[in-house]
């Protein structure tokens, strides 16, 4: 095989195993694309003919995603029957003169896909995808433990390039929505402009991309729409419920029909609309990104209802407690899927330089609601979650902290998301949830906890979950991390989380006589 074809040939199949480009052609001299950030659109919408790329360009692409680590070599895999073929086997060219003969840019991918993982092997599918049960997540933890980077990194298992990620820094002096969201402004003399923010930019921008049509005011969606990631940077500098209490309220109407259609009132009213002039709407269009003949349709369908929050949109805020921030209402926790970050993904030293797990790629929720053919296949009718729910619920009565009807129901979806198939695996389902749901929840004094010096909350909690999760309560490396997997796709087998949890929170309402699930 020639030294271009060969180029051109393992662009093609790191290209394929993001999913960032599809070959059209391959001539001497180019590589004809579809899929390139770059490629014209015909009349139709539809991408017109073929591009031509220059074959380095597309290996520049791929080795950026490699050395960033974007691009999971060892995620790339294809079976063929039951064998694995290898690069270069498939290549058909001898191993040392494919590295030795041909020129310096196929050395370099060669080298680092040698590096990475000793050899490269081919598959049909990406990464695996796991639906979250909330599409709202508080990453907590203390400073530089990378939760900014995960949010970046889980964009881009989907676009390479990051174009799906956008970070927002939240300000100590936010204290209304109109501080994310944007507002009306009469200042000069062409009338009422809106000024429209990052974060409003980025949820058209998510809604640009999974839209497939508009008929009669409803809007149809594509089934394999790339997660839309926004990150509240340090989220809590302000009072969060101030500056957010309006996307707070609308994630709420957030809904799946009988028929698959999602629902949502809208964050930006239509009324907004309407105080603007021609000068004003047209300005703001622009400032949407709304251009051209292709955004009419959405364009009018927002002038019409109002922006809601777009299905693909998954808003992460990291958060630090210490004395500059604020702490959280249980409004917000209960709206929010809540990660301690040091116990989900913990850092580990000894792996700084040969990572030896892997976050797993996180996608946005379907569902909003179960019914009893979804879960059936994990837990007949919800029955066991329900028992152990109800369990939890009996310590928890008559307290602050007492759950209602809508952590059941995030239960029961967390249940059809990680699909357990195995008792073990449903207890850790049932661990998590207490560790993202209800341990956010407790926090306060010793009286609070109704401690009397030899039991508390915290205790009572402690004999029941030593009951409902005797699978896996105690018992080292016992239960499947859902999350996480192995460098090479390996599961990953952890111990019992809001076991180690509790004995913290216990320890620290002991020394100092409150305690809180944050670090």
């Amino acid at each position: 095989m020639c030294p271009l074809k060969a180029l051109v040939k393992v662009g093609t199949i790191l290209g394929e195993g993001t999913r960032a480009y599809k070959v059209e052609k391959i001539t001497n001299e180019n590589i004809y694309l579809r899929g390139h950030p770059n490629a014209q659109r015909g009349e139709n919408g539809n991408q017109k003919g073929a591009l031509r790329i220059i074959p380095t360009i597309v290996i520049e692409d791929i080795l950026h995603g490699i050395e960033s680590k974007t691009i999971q070599l060892d995620d790339i895999l294809r079976k063929r029957g039951d064998e694995k073929t290898d690069l270069f086997s498939l290549l058909d060219v001898d191993h040392d003169r494919f590295i030795l003969g041909y020129d310096s840019t196929i050395y370099k991918i060669c080298e680092l896909c040698l590096t990475n993982i000793g050899t490269i092997f081919l598959s049909e599918n990406t990464l695996p995808k796991f639906s979250l049960p909330k599409s709202f997540i508080l990453l907590a933890g203390i400073s530089g433990t990378g939760k900014t980077r995960f949010v970046k990194e889980q964009a881009q298992y989907f676009r390479a390039d990051g174009s799906n990620f956008q970070l927002v820094s939240v300000r100590p002096d936010w204290h209304e929505p109109s501080d994310l969201l944007g507002y009306i402004s009469r200042l000069g003399n062409e009338g009422a402009k809106y000024i429209a923010t990052d974060f409003l930019q980025f949820i058209v921008a998510a809604w640009k991309h999974i839209i497939d049509s508009i008929e009669h005011d409803r809007i149809h969606y594509k089934s394999d729409g790339v997660p839309y990631w926004l990150c509240l940077d340090e989220m809590n500098l302000a009072p969060v419920e101030q500056y957010f209490a309006d996307y707070l309220s609308v994630i709420e109407t957030r809904h799946w029909d009988n028929e698959g259609v999602y629902h949502c009132s809208p964050l930006l009213n239509a009324g907004v609309f309407a105080r603007l002039g021609d000068v004003g709407l047209t300005d703001l269009r622009s400032h949407l990104g709304l251009h051209g003949l292709e955004h009419d349709a959405l364009w009018a369908h927002f002038q019409k209802k109002g922006i809601s929050i777009p299905p693909n949109l998954i808003v992460a805020g990291t958060v630090n407690m210490d004395e500059t921030t604020h702490g959280f209402s249980r409004k917000v926790i209960d709206r929010a899927f809540t990660l301690d970050f040091g116990e989900f993904f913990p850092n580990d030293y000894q792996a700084y330089f040969s990572q030896k797990t892997r976050v797993k790629a996180l996608t946005y929720p379907t569902i909003s609601q179960v019914d009893i053919s979804l879960i059936a296949a994990y837990d007949p009718e919800g029955q066991q979650s329900i028992t152990f729910l109800e369990a939890i619920n009996a310590v928890l009565k008559g307290s602050p902290f007492e759950l209602a009807y809508r952590a059941l129901n995030e239960l029961l979806i967390a249940v059809v998301c990680f699909m357990p198939k195995e008792a073990v695996a449903l207890q850790a389902v049932w661990d998590d949830f207490l560790m993202t749901k209800v341990l956010p929840r407790i926090e306060g004094d010793s009286e609070k906890l109704q401690d009397d010096g030899e039991n508390s909350l915290l205790t009572k909690l402690e004999g029941v979950l030593a009951e409902q999760l005797n699978e896996i309560w105690a018992k080292p490396n016992s239960r499947p991390d859902f999350l996480r997997e192995g460098i090479k796709g390996e599961p990953l087998a952890i111990a019992c989380r809001c076991q180690k949890k509790l004995a913290w929170m216990k320890a620290r309402l002991s020394s100092n006589g409150f305690t809180a699930f944050w670090p």
